[in-house]
């Protein structure tokens, strides 16, 4: 059972804490009007904060220090990419997740290493889904004997600089797409991991724990040796190809 805190009591915190609560992990809410704990249903057990949620004191209140991940799904961008923040850089909450209302602002958000989803994409299911501990890897697709999946990795920020390559040797996974700032990009030869990507991955559908352990830990030293071969090797082939040109 983990703990969670969740920002913003309207129709998308309410679903979000209420199925987080299903799940049996332990939740509190945090808004800044006592009133919008009306929304929740009557027997909801978790805590209800008063307060602004990006103060420090506040979040200290909602449980953040103990907090396996943190939700902002207020109606306002800048103050759900504030708590995120501060979630993240003061507490050290690893899983955060932030809505926003402004697609234009998504890169920007992205870059700062804040999973975001517009408004306009988004949904109480896609929240869960980045951060709940049993959700880990998620199916997108389920190829029609069953035995293949494709599934959004979940990495430790320590893979970040990996190249793909190294990441699908470890996992034994085979790297469709990533999702970078909010866009579609299929890997190339000399593609790497970069902190708020969202890798999909196919992989054996009896194989997803074994995947997702491997990748919520840092890379073992074998898998290290073989991101800085493959890295000389790129560097080796543009070497070759600028000799060429």
């Amino acid at each position: 059972m983990a703990h969670f805190v969740v920002m913003g009591v309207g129709r998308v915190g309410v679903m979000v804490a209420h199925a987080l609560e299903d799940s049996g992990h332990t939740v509190a809410v945090i808004d800044q009007d006592d009133r919008a704990f009306r929304r929740l249903r009557r027997d909801f057990g978790g805590k209800k904060v008063t307060g602004v949620g990006f103060d420090r004191d506040v979040l200290r209140r909602a449980g953040i220090e103990e907090a396996y991940a943190f939700a902002a799904v207020s109606s306002g961008d800048n103050s759900n990419i504030i708590a995120a923040r501060v979630a993240r850089e003061t507490f050290k909450v690893r899983r955060v997740v932030a809505r926003i209302y402004d697609p234009n602002r998504a890169e920007f958000y992205q870059r700062l290493g804040i999973p975001t989803v517009a408004a306009v994409r988004w949904s109480a299911d896609q929240a869960l889904r980045r951060i709940l501990p049993e959700q880990t890897i998620t199916g997108d697709y389920r190829e029609a004997s069953g035995r293949l999946q494709l599934g959004e990795l979940s990495l430790d920020d320590s893979w970040s600089g990996l190249h793909l390559e190294a990441i699908e040797e470890a996992a034994g996974v085979r790297v469709a797409f990533v999702t970078r700032f909010g866009e579609g990009v299929l890997p190339g030869p000399d593609t790497s991991y970069q902190r708020g990507d969202v890798v999909h991955a196919m992989m054996r559908t009896d194989e997803v724990e074994a995947v997702s352990r491997i990748l919520s830990r840092p890379p073992s030293p074998d898998v290290l040796d073989l991101a800085n071969s493959l890295r000389r090797d790129a560097d080796g082939a543009a070497e070759d190809d600028g000799r060429q040109g």
